[in-house]
């Protein structure tokens, strides 16, 4: 009797899931995640979450990782656990949400074997996210950039389309990528018939985060990151080094918020009436840069704390993290095997059926 009440809840949730459209979204487990990640993309993940909508999957994309890391593999090893630490501590729910590792689907690198016939060098080389990202890449590459950073697109295209993802949240730098794989499906389904599902890109709310320094972009390279696993004195210590308004030599001195970091992170973790005062206070030369810090990480610091105390316990049990990565990679492995079904027989490439 019990079987056959298991066996019926998992067919209900099943229809329910397919009823859903599926959003795809990753990270590259190049380092831990940062503030940057969480007003980014983490929080607006979650949102979607547990609004009910919908049916997430998000993949650790080790694989892409190693695109620009070939050379440093144990970098890309250690951070696969690291990432899913950082989203289990976010509030991402193994049983709402499938986190899935990228190099255990085989099918997506089978895919991305069979889009590269459907793409020239000339467009690749012709996307502007990827002609931004080779020039960042010069200390790396020199002039010739190689065949797996160049094909990027092609396997994200493997990526979205080995599990149907419909919806794919990216910020405005990302639309590129999403054009070219929408570019590949329509040529895939005008070849071989209408076999795979035309993602749309839906612009994330989230905003790009600035780093401590000032810089347009918070990255791990960059060292202006606070990251959400740092210590409370971490915090403080990142804190009192950001930088502030460089015209602002005293106490007294009359700031300009509005070119100072401190002013700017208030207004992500402070309250409206804070930031008001903390603004106020700087222009009228009231309050020192120092003060405004102190209370700046104290703010920062009782945000993370629930994240940091959900990753103390994932730290300490390594074993729960690695079956829930077994297990959402088994049912991706499920997904993609399902498409590379319908792909080769589309393809004619299903022999000994």
């Amino acid at each position: 009797m019990y079987k056959i009440l298991l066996y019926g809840y998992r067919m209900k949730r099943r229809m329910t899931l397919m009823n859903k459209k599926r959003i795809l979204t990753g990270d590259r487990p190049t380092g831990r995640l940062h503030i940057g990640h969480y007003f980014g993309s983490l929080k607006k993940r979650i949102e979607l979450q547990e609004s009910g909508e919908y049916d997430p999957y998000i993949l650790i994309a080790d694989v892409q990782a190693l695109t620009d890391n070939f050379n440093n593999p144990e970098k890309v090893r250690k951070n696969v656990r690291e990432v899913a630490i950082d989203y289990l501590s976010v509030g991402i729910d193994p049983n709402k949400t499938t986190i899935y590792i990228q190099s255990m689907i085989p099918e997506v690198a089978e895919l991305t074997v069979f889009y590269s016939n459907l793409v020239t060098i000339a467009r690749l080389q012709r996307n502007p996210t990827v002609k931004t990202e080779i020039a960042q890449k010069k200390e790396l590459f020199g002039e010739s950039v190689t065949y797996g950073f160049l094909g990027y697109p092609v396997s994200q295209a493997a990526d979205i389309t080995a599990f149907g993802g419909a919806l794919i949240p990216v910020g405005e730098d990302q639309l590129p990528l999403i054009e070219q794989c929408r570019e590949i499906v329509r040529k895939f389904n005008s070849i071989y018939g209408e076999t795979l599902i035309e993602p749309e890109a839906v612009l994330s709310s989230g905003k790009r985060i600035k780093g401590l320094d000032g810089n347009d972009k918070m990255g791990k390279s960059l060292g202006n990151a606070i990251y959400l696993s740092d210590s409370e004195e971490e915090i403080t210590k990142k804190v009192m080094s950001a930088v502030t308004d460089p015209n602002r030599i005293k106490k007294d001195d009359l700031g300009n918020p509005d070119i100072c970091m401190v002013s700017y992170y208030h207004k992500l973790f402070s309250t409206k009436e804070e930031v008001e005062a903390v603004c106020s206070e700087c222009r009228e030369g009231k309050r020192g840069c120092v003060a405004c810090k102190k209370q700046l990480a104290k703010n920062i610091i009782e945000e993370l704390r629930p994240i940091r105390e959900k990753r103390a316990y994932y730290e300490a049990h390594p074993e729960e993290v690695d079956k829930i990565l077994i297990e959402g990679t088994k049912k991706a492995q499920q997904e993609a095997k399902e498409t590379m079904k319908k792909v080769k027989k589309a393809m004619k490439l299903d022999y000994f059926k």
